[in-house]
């Protein structure tokens, strides 16, 4: 049986590192899954002057106090990638490559970096599209594997991936230095769209096409549709109301995926109240099942 956890909080950003902190504060048992750069988009901002006792204090300044303020909690954020969530009723399963987390509650805290999908990728999902190449490789066994992916920490996942397919094609889609496998043709061009029948046949890319049996896109995070099947979404984020409940019963969201304005102060409130409702949807269901 695997160990379940009150509350886990998808994000490492301002919404979801206050989250933990209030979980922390009252006692409860999470899991807070990231980075431990804390938030990539955080560290970019050259100066920010509307955070509140932080005035005129660069991306970098802030994310190493917030660093400061986890570690003083002893808060570990844990470095892993959510693939999918599923609601089991009382209780959440978090599909983590090739792991799995329950959680009576779940906070989704996880920005807008996700991007708009690719023409078929929706209608492929299942059918030779994936955003997890480790946990579908053995499905690739000797066949042949593109991988679309938005950083350069992917690059282990498309190697580990050419030891099983019989050919890797690798489309970048950040400028760093690539370094993969020599067994791996990598491909410097724009993903347009995935075409097939019954299943995935082909990329097309803006000046080329590769034949496929499959496509990973591997993005720094999934849109919440995806990741929660049965997710409420309107005008591409999260609905939410004002204790930043969901339409599921015991999923809270926060931050910039609920909506504008993307300001690091909204999204660390919008955080702290994500924790306070699931505190208070866990007691429920604690009191519910003693008078059971």
């Amino acid at each position: 049986m695997n160990e379940r956890y009150d509350i886990a909080i998808i994000g490492s950003g301002p919404a979801g590192i206050s989250a933990a902190l209030n979980a922390k504060i009252r006692n409860k048992r999470f899991i807070i899954l990231g980075s431990k750069e804390i938030s990539t988009k955080l560290v970019k901002a050259h100066k920010i002057n509307n955070y509140l006792g932080f005035y005129g204090k660069s991306g970098v300044e802030i994310r190493d106090e917030f660093a400061n303020h986890l570690k003083a909690m002893d808060i570990e954020i844990t470095e892993e990638k959510v693939n999918s969530i599923y609601a089991m009723g009382e209780y959440f399963t978090l599909m983590v490559n090739d792991k799995m987390y329950e959680a009576t509650s779940i906070i989704l805290a996880t920005g807008v970096n996700f991007g708009k999908p690719f023409k078929g990728e929706e209608e492929f999902l299942g059918k030779g599209v994936g955003y997890c190449a480790t946990c579908d490789a053995p499905l690739y066994k000797d066949k042949v594997v593109t991988i679309i992916a938005y950083n350069k920490h992917e690059e282990a996942e498309a190697n580990f991936i050419g030891t099983i397919a019989s050919k890797v094609y690798y489309v970048p889609m950040y400028k760093q230095e690539i370094e993969v496998d020599s067994s791996i043709e990598i491909i410097k061009d724009i993903p347009v769209e995935i075409v097939g029948d019954s299943s995935v046949k082909k990329l097309i890319l803006k000046n080329s096409e590769i034949e496929t049996d499959g496509v990973f896109i591997l993005r720094d995070s999934i849109s919440p549709g995806q990741l929660v099947p049965g997710l409420k979404i309107e005008n591409n984020h999260v609905e939410v109301d004002r204790t930043m409940k969901t339409n599921i019963e015991g999923c809270y969201a926060a931050g910039d995926i609920v909506g504008t304005p993307y300001q690091y102060i909204k999204a660390a409130g919008e955080g702290n109240i994500a924790a306070l409702s699931a505190v208070s949807y866990i007691e429920q269901i604690k009191r519910k099942n003693k008078e059971v």
